[in-house]
């Protein structure tokens, strides 16, 4: 082809994508257009590919997760045909086709028996029903999954190497971090993934050092094509198991082995972990996961209903995931105690006084780890080095408003007040500014990943207080 030909076919593309930017703008507004696909070059099209680079993988994965059934119908509208949009960070394709690693996964994966796949999974010790699609997604834990699901494709395993997974408690770091094992295998029964989990390893080890076979011990996590280490935060205070991990991570990682760690805490956070660790953990992608919301929360509990076949009127339901918020462990514990207690009588005759007197428990160890408006103002003002004064004043700055939204939001998620009171208790301010405020944040938080990280460092901070 010559070099007028290929310009031609590209300025062809690039007329086809303006076609395909008209119909995307009226599926998802000037906002989201401006914001992920106004530095977009298509290559060549073809009646089966239409290839699309965006700048950076962050790209990639926010529009694959949030915008890509919009961008089907839109280039099936612009082309007429059923090309497949195929999207990739800045360098990774080429002028004429796609790479060989994207051509790759457009192919279908050889066929495998479930006995092939059952039969590895208890090897590698994954629990069967940890899976993707039994996975509830929210605001909570939406990048997390994204993140994950895009490492189980095969389609990030350099950008996001190694994936750092963090978040407090029964919040589903190991859920996720499964599914990734269960994907990969489903389309491949012999590749060689380890999971385990960190105490495990250190274990591990220092048997193989007591009886002198550390060059087996070696070979079995030196070898993996996808390595995953759950509860990482456990080699804190640990020298020679950390010394061990680091060659082994160092091992994995120049073998472009995909590696998945989780962790309670950030790698910052994890005391007396050796800085060249820490830096190798930050050197990927970190994703947190934060407690659910109560729209989520409700999700799940209907998913497990759903699963365990139980019926819970949604009285039940509701008072069950506004009661219950730090744990979706403890949520689902909840469930199992309430849905027991219901099969063994009337359903219909359950009181809320019965519930509550059911879980007493599980809601005293909840509401000792309940925070209030109080406890925010504080942990917030002292977090961005303003005045509490500043949260409840009518002075309006960025380095005041935006601290200000954020103590609303997390007191209309964390604590029971209404937002009538969340109002009172910052300057007497109406419910629609605490509505505006939350709407705002929780907008920006979905794709602004300095912003949920703050979240979290903030949340870590009232755990503590």
């Amino acid at each position: 082809m010559t070099t007028s030909q290929n310009s031609s076919q590209i300025s062809s593309s690039q007329a086809l994508w303006a076609d395909v930017l008209v119909s995307l703008e009226s599926l998802l507004g000037k906002d989201a257009i401006q914001r992920w696909f106004s530095e977009v070059t298509v290559l060549e099209v073809t009646p089966e590919i239409f290839p699309i680079q965006v700048p950076d993988d962050t790209h990639v994965l926010w529009i694959e997760t949030n915008y890509f059934e919009e961008l089907c119908e839109a280039v099936a509208a612009a082309t007429n045909t059923m090309a497949k949009p195929i999207l990739a960070a800045k360098g990774s394709l080429n002028e004429k086709t796609p790479s060989p690693a994207l051509a790759e996964s457009l192919k279908e994966a050889d066929p495998v028996t479930s006995q092939q796949i059952e039969k590895k999974v208890k090897q590698v010790g994954l629990n069967p029903t940890y899976l993707f699609d039994r996975f509830v997604v929210g605001i909570n834990n939406r990048f997390a999954h994204a993140a994950c699901v895009a490492v189980a494709d095969g389609k990030m395993t350099h950008a996001y190497n190694p994936l750092f997974i963090y978040g407090g408690s029964g919040l589903g770091k190991t859920h996720l971090m499964q599914s990734i094992g269960h994907a990969i295998l489903a389309r491949n029964p012999k590749a060689n993934v380890i999971y385990v989990t960190c105490e495990k390893f250190i274990n591990e080890f220092i048997q193989a050092v007591q009886k002198g076979k550390l060059d087996t011990f070696r070979r079995k996590y030196r070898r993996a094509d996808v390595m995953m280490i759950d509860d990482v935060q456990f080699l804190s205070g640990k020298e020679r198991s950390q010394e061990e991990f680091f060659h082994t991570f160092n091992t994995l990682f120049d073998g472009q082995c995909q590696i998945v760690l989780t962790s309670d805490r950030a790698a910052c956070e994890i005391q007396t972990l050796e800085p060249r660790l820490m830096s190798r953990f930050e050197s990927g992608l970190t994703v947190a996961m934060q407690p659910p919301e109560l729209e989520t929360r409700i999700a799940i509990l209907q998913k497990k209903m759903a699963e365990w076949q139980v019926t819970l009127n949604s009285e039940i339901v509701h008072l069950i995931a506004d009661r219950i918020s730090s744990n979706v462990r403890r949520l689902e514990g909840a469930l199992v105690r309430v849905a027991t207690y219901a099969s063994l009588g009337s359903e219909e005759n359950m009181t809320k006084d019965q519930v509550l007197d059911l879980l007493a428990d599980i809601l005293r160890e909840e509401a000792s780890k309940q925070v209030n408006i109080d406890q925010i103002q504080k942990v917030v003002s002292e977090y961005f080095d303003i005045r509490i004064a500043d949260l409840m004043s009518r002075r309006r700055p960025q380095n005041i408003a935006f601290p200000r939204q954020l103590a609303m939001t997390l007191s209309r998620q964390h604590t029971r007040c209404s937002l009538v009171e969340i109002g009172d208790a910052f300057g007497g301010r109406d419910h629609g500014t605490v509505i505006h405020a939350v709407k705002k944040i929780r907008k920006l938080s979905e794709s602004d990943e300095q912003l949920r990280y703050t979240i979290s460092q903030i949340e870590g901070l009232l755990g503590k207080s």
